[in-house]
């Protein structure tokens, strides 16, 4: 092979056309205008996946021109034959469109960004424009799925939390699992799930591609990219609230989701004014948590080496954590040993109690909350910042716009555990109560002791969980997504790529 020779890798071609004698005009948005010749053309075009600076993907295209036209047709007609035994490749897609979210452009993205790729890649998309909150994951229960190779969400972390609950809970239905029982072994959904960015934070997809483009999220799911990713379940009292797989924050970033869901008309910039106005009010809340570590990990949320395309600790995790079948007779059981190697607990007062699943990674803070968490490890990073100065709260909190290490202060502890449970704790206070006496006409005072619970909620991932006494557990590796991890060009300890899922 001569030097100046170009080698184009199969598995990231999008299409194979053939185009008109002078070829196709790009447009402002890069894509290439097509237009279908008849069978006796000559030229053909090879559209590819062409990779930018900051992971960003746009789509590629090469003409070859061939003398005969026979040779032309056969050369499409192979290279077409050869894509469509790309399993992983999604044929049928279902989409919903959020158009309320981020700034209300999910329905111009799909048209203008998305549509047009999929048609050219030759997917069928059936697109359902959602109506309200809620609306996706209540469709998800009663939609024909068999026919499909996937779901997309054109919208936020809130869309894709609709539809990742809606499918998972769908799934368990139809294999008889109790989804309300914590110890259950869930059964994964066989439908992969795409992210087209059009929210305000958009931080699965940042986390799981590296950057919020709704073009290269676009160009993973025709190329059928498939990347497994960790489910936490959160319950109360034997009873499944949600399905989690970002971020779940007590305290200080639940007051902020709270305040800021009354603000929505203000749009993203809503997340800023009430985390501006929750730090000034530096509310402490005092509990209990309870946690599994886990052990045989060999990884720890201050390793140095993040998670990447093809990682081997997620790899390794995926290996272990094998499903089982579902056996409907076995009954519940939970075993919590405390000590060595078990449960652990720590009780104090916070600011906030945080699990990331992942890093957590968005904009602005570009490294994550927790910048060495996986994708697909069967853990979760809990991060406990005790009570302290705002000032030291401050120096935390800025950290995350930088490089700098953000747990190494006194007030933070991190673990990285299987399944956490916390407990508010009940305050008591003391007030006077002015009471009449009735036989001597006057007032007096007295003490009375009454208990007040003083809680915030929990953000998950980006909603609102009103309960403050939750039971976590990780469910390793339970969904996958049109993704392959976050793509590195220096050389890493991670393995090739390749889809490792089951």
């Amino acid at each position: 092979m001569s030097s100046d020779s170009n080698v184009l890798d199969l598995s990231e071609v999008i299409a194979v056309t053939p185009v008109e004698k002078h070829g196709g005009q790009r447009n402002k948005d890069g894509f290439s205008d097509i237009e279908l010749t008849p069978i006796s053309c000559s030229r053909f075009a090879v559209h590819y996946v062409e990779k930018k600076r900051g992971r960003v993907w746009r789509p590629g295209r090469v003409t070859f021109k061939c003398q005969d036209p026979t040779v032309c047709r056969e050369w499409i007609d192979r290279l077409q034959e050869r894509l469509n035994q790309e399993y992983l490749r999604p044929r049928r897609l279902l989409v919903f469109v959020n158009p309320f979210g981020g700034k209300k452009r999910g329905v111009q993205i799909y048209q203008q960004k998305v549509a047009p790729l999929f048609d050219l890649a030759r997917i069928k998309a059936d697109v359902i424009v959602t109506e309200r909150a809620g609306h996706a994951q209540d469709l998800l229960q009663e939609l024909e799925l068999n026919k499909l190779d996937g779901i997309v969400c054109v919208g936020g972390d809130g869309m894709f939390s609709e539809i990742l609950n809606g499918l998972i809970v769908r799934t368990q239905q139809e294999a008889g699992v109790d989804k309300d029982w914590l110890a259950a072994e869930l059964v994964r959904p066989h439908l992969r799930i795409g992210i087209i960015p059009a929210g305000s934070t958009d931080a699965v997809s940042y986390a799981t591609v590296g950057v919020n483009d709704p073009v290269t999220s676009a160009l993973h799911i025709i190329i059928g990219d498939c990347q497994p990713l960790d489910v936490s379940s959160v319950h109360y009292r034997s009873q499944l609230l949600r399905y989690n797989v970002s971020f779940l924050g007590y305290g200080f970033y639940g007051d902020v989701v709270r305040d800021s869901d009354l603000r929505r008309w203000m749009g993203p910039t809503r997340y800023d004014y009430s985390g501006f106005k929750k730090f000034c009010r530096r509310k402490i809340y005092e509990g209990e948590v309870a946690f599994l570590p886990c052990a045989d990990q060999g990884s720890s949320p201050y390793d140095q080496i993040r998670c990447t395309e093809g990682c081997l600790v997620c790899k390794q995790a995926g290996e272990k954590n094998k499903p089982t079948p579902f056996n409907p007779s076995e009954e519940p059981r939970a075993v919590e040993t405390f000590g060595p190697g078990g449960w652990q607990r720590v009780r104090g007062r916070f600011i906030a109690i945080n699990a990331a699943t992942n890093s957590c990674a968005c904009k602005k803070t570009p490294k994550g909350v927790s910048p060495a968490a996986h994708l697909a490890d069967g853990c979760t990073d809990l991060i406990l910042i005790h009570a302290t100065p705002r000032y030291r709260f401050l120096g935390h909190l800025l950290k995350h716009l930088t490089d700098s290490d953000r747990f190494n202060h006194s007030f933070i502890e991190v673990y990285r555990v299987r399944e956490f449970k916390f407990r508010p704790v009940i305050i008591e206070e003391t007030e006077d109560e002015q009471v009449e006496d009735e036989e001597a006409g006057v007032l007096s005072r007295r003490n009375r002791r009454r208990n007040t619970r003083r809680n915030s909620v929990w953000n998950c991932d980006g909603e609102i969980i009103d309960q403050p006494a939750v039971d976590v557990k990780v469910h390793c590796q339970l969904i996958k997504l049109f993704a392959r991890g976050i793509e590195e060009t220096k050389q890493s300890s991670c393995w090739p790529v390749g889809c490792f899922c089951a």
